[in-house]
């Protein structure tokens, strides 16, 4: 079950303006989340003191939602609250990510829903970073963008083709003309080369470490960062890698540095891949991520650091939902 949350104003407390609102602000709940009257279990409305001439649940049974209960309620008087509002909240039987509308005036109480948000998530290897990414994505509604993927796909190609990966100008070889894109697909960032999905593929351990190594070439980086920017200058979107808050999106008012201890890391990896069904040892993940880490941030070009206005979030004590709900709560600071 889904509860799905909008608001809306009006400008006069007339009965016509409030059954325009509710049902305005219904069908495009409705729309926005492919709801149907029949996967409605009930719905609920708050309306500021202001709001007299007419009950909202009313409108709702004249706009055609008679189907489920209904129920109205007046809000207390708040100094400050946004006037001749109407807040709803309709529980569904439908599962996914729920999409909240809020119409008029009732949109300064989610800037984060009418403005472009552009959030960079930087930190290394296995400090959860991407995971924190995707569900802070998952709950903002809006796009992740998993750039890893990408310089995986890059150091993929590059076995693909035979490419001396020591060498710049053979691994320029491979990036001038690569078939790279990124789609979307039921919910999630797929990675295409060559016309075929290879999202699976590029996870592969030793692919993850050729990426390290690519993603230090200059023309590798230039030519995703590019890829990145674009995207980014298009659509709300939460982006993590190694230089994003720092060089890919400098100037995006929302940047995080996760981390969390090497021991820390070194477990959550170790378990992933013997998950997959890979054979590593605790101690050999231990070094790689040392010297991965050794190399991220002693690279010539883009290396890993936190910005200077970066927030630091230290995961090693936290859960995924922590993490996520940490940082809400610092975006909404600014919002």
């Amino acid at each position: 079950m889904n509860a799905i949350r909008g608001a809306i104003t009006v400008k006069e407390d007339t009965p016509e303006q409030v059954r325009e609102a509710v049902s305005q602000l219904l069908a495009e709940i409705s729309e926005k989340n492919s709801l149907k009257k029949e996967d409605i279990i009930y719905i609920m409305f708050s309306s500021t003191e202001d709001i007299k001439s007419f009950y909202p649940a009313k409108a709702a049974r004249e706009a055609g939602y008679g189907t489920c209960p209904l129920f109205s309620a007046m809000e207390p008087p708040i100094e400050g609250a946004l006037p001749l509002c109407i807040r709803v909240l309709v529980l569904t039987s439908l599962e996914g990510a729920p999409v909240p509308v809020y119409l008029g005036d009732a949109a300064l109480l989610r800037r984060d829903l009418t403005r472009r948000l552009v959030i960079a998530l930087d930190g290394p290897a296995g400090s959860g970073k991407s995971t924190t990414a995707k569900n802070l994505a998952k709950d903002l509604n809006i796009l992740y963008l998993d750039t890893g993927a990408m310089y995986r796909a890059c150091a993929l190609e590059c076995v693909r083709r035979g490419a001396d990966i020591s060498d710049e100008n053979s691994v320029k070889s491979v990036m001038d003309d690569i078939d790279l894109r990124i789609e979307y697909k039921n919910g999630r960032q797929v990675t295409m080369l060559d016309g075929g999905d290879v999202s699976e593929e590029i996870r592969r351990p030793e692919i993850s470490q050729l990426a390290s190594k690519v993603s230090a070439f200059g023309c590798v980086r230039r030519k995703m960062v590019e890829m990145q920017r674009r995207i980014a200058a298009t659509m709300s979107c939460v982006m993590d890698g190694r230089d994003i808050g720092t060089n890919v999106l400098p100037n995006t008012e929302h940047k995080f540095y996760v981390t969390a201890s090497v021991e820390v890391r070194a477990k959550r990896r170790y378990e992933e891949d013997r998950a997959k069904g890979y054979e590593v040892s605790y101690d050999s993940i231990v070094n790689d991520i040392r010297e991965r880490d050794k190399r991220d941030t002693e690279r010539e070009i883009a290396p890993l650091r936190c910005a200077e206005d970066a927030v630091i979030v230290d995961t090693s004590d936290m859960t995924p939902e922590q993490a996520v709900e940490f940082i809400k709560n610092k975006i909404q600071e600014k919002i």
